[in-house]
């Protein structure tokens, strides 16, 4: 198979996007092969204002309904792939949505949630973010990862404190993700992952989805596909084949104004980080662009089996252990 075959016959699943949604977005996910994309919903809004952008993500959907359908089960990654759609699953960048009502972890399962993040680079009420000292999981915590489990929400640990992440992998009954993180080894940064943490999570049958955020990778805004690819393969040879997969932070149509609102707590209160300018690697710049990752981890000798799991087998496999369907 030529790449190009290749990636039109695989499973591309996307572990993170956090773009601007609207139909523009849509028919660049289809331009890029995507099969399902882990599409965030809330970061720092509460239980009523997720279920407003819930509400408008369902109409956006209805609205692009010949691009789209929602994902609620891995065979709806399956037909999504049949009908030459992109399968949207909701998920979290922060469980300060549940608020301090465990009840709500299953009614947002029940709304199409199906990934959460259990702290956004700072404290709730489950456990630390990754740019705070680590508390670790709280009790009410351990409540929500068995909640969780039970409903079939996957715990994502991608900006989560070091310690609290390790014990969501250890209390968790259902593998747990990176969903979108690079390593430490190539590049030290508070948001990622050292090989110990790589390897930790692996071990306990967990999976890391690798990002491509720019001022996260060794060469920030300088950084191209290659680059990318180099991170990849970088967590692979921790992790092993089956156990990654791509998870891109795809922040595609956002301005400044969205950026500050991310990188200050609570989207208002003290500043956490400054990311800079941000621009993606080259090869990769948008997600219509997605058919070149599978031509670049080719060209690196990644045979097409290691290929397909990475491109998005991984992730279904994962997922229905998780989910349950």
């Amino acid at each position: 198979m030529t790449p190009s075959e290749l990636h039109n016959d695989a499973i591309v699943i996307d572990g993170l996007i956090i773009a601007k949604w609207n139909r523009e977005l849509l028919e660049d996910m289809r331009r890029g092969g995507l099969t399902a994309a882990n599409c965030t919903v809330s970061v720092w809004e509460g239980f009523q204002a997720t279920v407003d952008n819930i509400v408008k993500s369902n109409q956006l959907m209805a609205e692009c309904s010949d691009l789209v359908r929602p994902v609620r089960t891995t065979a709806d990654i399956t037909r999504a792939k049949e009908e030459g759609k992109t399968g949207i699953i909701f998920g979290f960048q922060n469980a300060h949505a549940f608020e301090d009502q465990i009840g709500y972890v299953e009614i947002f399962k029940q709304l199409g949630v199906g990934i959460v993040q259990m702290c956004y680079n700072t404290q709730n009420l489950v456990g630390t973010g990754c740019y705070e000292r680590d508390g670790g999981l709280s009790g009410f915590g351990r409540e929500i990862v068995a909640e969780m489990n039970r409903v079939g929400i996957m715990c994502d640990l991608s900006h989560v404190g070091a310690k609290t992440s390790e014990e969501v992998i250890l209390e968790s009954k259902k593998p747990v993700c990176y969903s979108h993180c690079l390593p430490s080894g190539l590049k030290e940064h508070p948001r990622n992952k050292s090989d110990q943490e790589l390897k930790f999570i692996a071990d306990h049958g967990g999976f890391v989805g690798v990002t491509m955020f720019a001022p996260f990778l060794k060469k920030g805004i300088d950084s191209t596909i290659e680059d990318y690819c180099e991170a990849i393969e970088y967590v692979m040879n921790i992790v092993g084949e089956d156990a990654i997969g791509i998870g891109t932070d795809f922040t595609q149509g956002h301005g400044q104004e969205f950026f500050e609102w991310l990188t200050h707590d609570k989207g208002y209160a003290r500043r956490l980080t400054d990311f800079g300018k941000i621009i993606n690697p080259k090869g990769i710049r948008t997600i219509g662009e997605f058919p070149n990752l599978t031509e670049a981890l080719l060209k690196r000798g990644m045979s097409e089996t290691q290929v397909r799991k990475i491109m998005g087998e991984n992730w279904v496999r994962v997922l229905k252990d998780v989910w349950g369907a």
